[in-house]
């Protein structure tokens, strides 16, 4: 049975009164709008907004997908050549990555059709293959493009920084401190991750950015 996000609030909700207070403050999450593009879009997406800022990622990921005239396939990213990737703004270091997606979406290595019916870590495990591409981006590829609910981002400092101020502690836990204390929200962790960095919007200094 397939759980909305209203119903996992309400499950992490009835765990602990200190997150169930962030969640009446910050009110109800909504899932993210997918990517037009599908998975592979999104994927393309992240790795060309990598260490850019947003308005030359921008720039630089609408002249990419101007070069495509219908579908944004892998095989439709292969055909562009290495001169239309660099007139599109891309560096030599994410042209590859591109194209090593691309390659390992047609041979099989990451699946995206069928990624919804695989384990969160197996999904992880494949797309970390791919150049450009580390445990970040694969889990917050499932977070917000295959919505999967129970991904713990450990690595993501919003996420630790939130944690502090729904449950206080004198430092920000590290990640291998923080990845067993989501353990008791399985399995719904996801929920808990947004609901960090919804905290840490809340908090002096944050911005609407935190709440993803």
């Amino acid at each position: 049975m397939t759980v909305g996000l209203a119903a996992a609030t309400d499950q992490v909700a009835a765990v602990d009164p200190a997150l169930a207070r962030v969640i009446r403050r910050a009110g109800p999450i909504q899932h993210r709008k997918r990517d037009p593009d599908g998975p592979f879009g999104a994927l393309v997406r992240a790795i060309t907004f990598q260490q850019l800022s947003g308005r030359s990622a921008i720039a630089i990921h609408g002249r990419l997908r101007a070069m495509v005239d219908g579908p944004f396939t892998p095989e439709a990213l292969l055909a562009l050549s290495a001169e239309q990737l660099r007139a599109a703004g891309l560096s030599g270091a994410k042209s590859a990555a591109l194209r090593d997606l691309a390659a390992k979406v047609v041979d099989g290595t990451v699946v995206l059709r069928a990624g919804a019916r695989m384990p969160d870590d197996e999904i992880i495990a494949r797309l970390v293959t791919v150049r450009g591409i580390g445990p970040w981006t694969a889990e917050m590829f499932l977070i917000f493009e295959l919505r999967r609910l129970d991904v713990w981002p450990v690595d993501d400092l919003g996420v630790r920084q939130g944690f502090t101020h729904i449950w206080p502690r004198d430092t920000v836990p590290t990640p291998k401190q923080l990845e067993p204390e989501g353990e008791r929200f399985r399995p719904y962790r996801t929920v808990v991750a947004r609901y960090c960095w919804a905290a840490a919007a809340l908090e002096p200094g944050g911005t609407s950015a935190d709440l993803r």
